[in-house]
């Protein structure tokens, strides 16, 4: 049996809603508003940070999530992330999703030199519904590659 209209407008407004936890969360870390960042978290959420094959960071929960993500972007003067592809699978009140980044990390060394180190990421996430809001409840991120460099800032 085919889904009714209100069925896949219900799922095309669920794929958006995500989507914009995933732009968000971007936009949040770019401007390092670590705070408003763990609003899109549920209490009890688990994040996973991998360099390459190997764990860089396991969190569980809002506090403990906050406390290193702050740590990890003090590092840096500037963040821009660009959103690539993004794919979600919605069961219910649950949801899955793969997405792509490019991360560019801008940092500073003792001396003033600057440099820029950018990096793909690959994000699987797991969403939850609570009280009519998508929120992520399990992150694991994959730095897949990195790419650090000389930046030469505009005079």
């Amino acid at each position: 049996m085919s889904a009714s209209l209100e069925q896949r407008i219900q799922q095309l407004e669920d794929q958006a809603a995500i989507k914009r936890v995933v732009d968000i969360f971007a936009n949040l870390a770019d401007v390092k508003d670590i705070k408003s960042q763990m609003d899109l978290f549920t209490e009890d959420a688990t994040v996973e940070t991998y360099f390459g094959d190997t764990l860089f960071a396991s969190m569980r929960g809002r506090d403990e999530i906050s406390n290193v993500f702050s740590g990890f972007i003090a590092n840096f003067s500037a963040l821009y992330h660009m959103n690539g592809q993004f794919t979600v699978d919605i069961d219910g009140d649950k949801a899955n999703s793969t997405h792509y980044c490019l991360v560019v990390l801008i940092s500073e060394d003792a001396q003033g030199k600057t440099y820029k180190n950018l990096n793909g990421i690959i994000y699987q996430d797991e969403y939850a519904r609570r009280d009519g809001q998508w929120l992520i409840s399990k992150r694991v991120a994959h730095f897949t590659w990195r790419d650090m460099s000389d930046l030469v800032m505009p005079s």
